[in-house]
Order: C-alpha cells, then sequence, then structure tokens
C-alpha cells in the first residue's frame, strides 16, 4: 500500500497531466509564475484541469503576485489547493478562503521551525533548496541533516527529488508527501510519464515504509 503522497508540479501539457493522474499521483501543480520555464496561463490550466479524473486535487502556485490576479486565476480555473513560493505573509495567503501550502526555501534549521511557526493554519510547510533569485523547479537539493528530528505539522519535501534519490530521500527524513517537478521532466515543463512511473514504484519499495 502506498504510504507517501506526492504531487508533480509544473504542467504545461494536459496529456502529462492525465497520464501522472492514471499513474497515481495524488495533486498536480501549475505555475502561474510568469518568469518560471512552466508557466501556463490560465487558458492552458483550464485545458490542463479539464482531463483530470476526480479525486486527484489541483495546486496553483504563485510567486509574490498581487491579489486581483490570484482571484482571476480561482475565478476560471478549479484550484483545490494554492501553493505560494515567494515571501506572501501569513495574511496574504489565507485572505482567499482556501487551503494552501506555504514554500519554504531553507538555508538553515532555523528557518524550518521559524516557518512551521509563522505559518500554523497552512495546510503544509513545503521545504525546498534555496537558490539565489529562483523560487522553485531548480533540481537542487538542500541538506536534509537540517531537517530538525521532530517536526509538527504537515510538511512536505521538495527540491532535487527523482527516480533515483527519492527512497534515499524518504528513508533519512521521514517525508510523508513528497512534490517532484524537474526531477520527471525530458524538458522544462513537459512530463516525462516514465520517469513518473519510476518516482513512483520508488515510493511503494517495501524498505521505505517497513522499520528497519
Amino acid at each position: 500500500m502506498k504510504m507517501i503522497r506526492s504531487k508533480i508540479c509544473g504542467f504545461t501539457r494536459p496529456q502529462d497531466a492525465l497520464a501522472a493522474a492514471q499513474l497515481g499521483v495524488d495533486a498536480v501543480g501549475l505555475v502561474f509564475y510568469p518568469q518560471s520555464k512552466r508557466f501556463v496561463s490560465i487558458e492552458q490550466a483550464q485545458e490542463i484541469v479539464r482531463v483530470l479524473p476526480p479525486f486527484v486535487s489541483v495546486v496553483a502556485l504563485f510567486v509574490n503576485e498581487n491579489t486581483e490576479r490570484i482571484r482571476q486565476v480561482l475565478a476560471q480555473v478549479p484550484v483545490d489547493i494554492l501553493q505560494f513560493h515567494g515571501d506572501e505573509t501569513p495574511e496574504f495567503c489565507r485572505q482567499f478562503d482556501r487551503p494552501y501550502i506555504k514554500a519554504v526555501r531553507v538555508q538553515n534549521t532555523g528557518d524550518i521551525i521559524a516557518a512551521q511557526q509563522q505559518y500554523p493554519d497552512a495546510r503544509a510547510v513545503l521545504f525546498d533548496a534555496h537558490i539565489e533569485g529562483e523560487y522553485g523547479g531548480t533540481g537542487h537539493r538542500f541538506d536534509w541533516a537540517m531537517l530538525p528530528d521532530q517536526l509538527s505539522g504537515h510538511w512536505i519535501l521538495s527540491g532535487g527529488l527523482n527516480p533515483e534519490n527519492i527512497g534515499e530521500a524518504v528513508k533519512i527524513t521521514g517525508a510523508k508527501i513528497i512534490d517532484v517537478s524537474s526531477g520527471v521532466e525530458s524538458a522544462p515543463g513537459i512530463k516525462s510519464a516514465e520517469k513518473i512511473a519510476a518516482l513512483l514504484a520508488a515510493l511503494d519499495e517495501p524498505k521505505i515504509s517497513e522499520p528497519e
């Protein structure tokens, strides 16, 4: 039985999102950050969401976006969860009456602890690598040793994850939720069904969920 929940972020094509859903991904991420290589317009997002089966969550990712633009997306795209990947305050994140995830670019253990305290009403806090000037999808991982032994609430492991290292990542960190973007791509925004299948297969390995 699969124990780890998975989100694949940065879809730009309906066929890729449908393939991921059919393989068993729990959530698909759509990037509404214009500077991203994986940016989608509202029209593209509508096409992607249209092909998804029920019970697959749609996550809309924003980076330091204005309120009006976010409300415009929410009015036209059926979004389940918001993901804020910039410098948004807790007050900003919660104003949309929608569950939200707050991403944190980790430089040290203090960043992790502070984020969980600062965003207590977030559905989860997502820990990603800190790369200057970049907001996710970098293919880089942070030092997992910076994660505290005990973390309260739900949290998501992200940053540089791929089919080859996901088993080690989950075993070392104890993550129950993972978020992957570039690690399952053939090119930026183009997802590989083969790599997604390999990632999910690695998550299902008995050695991950069985105690030593």
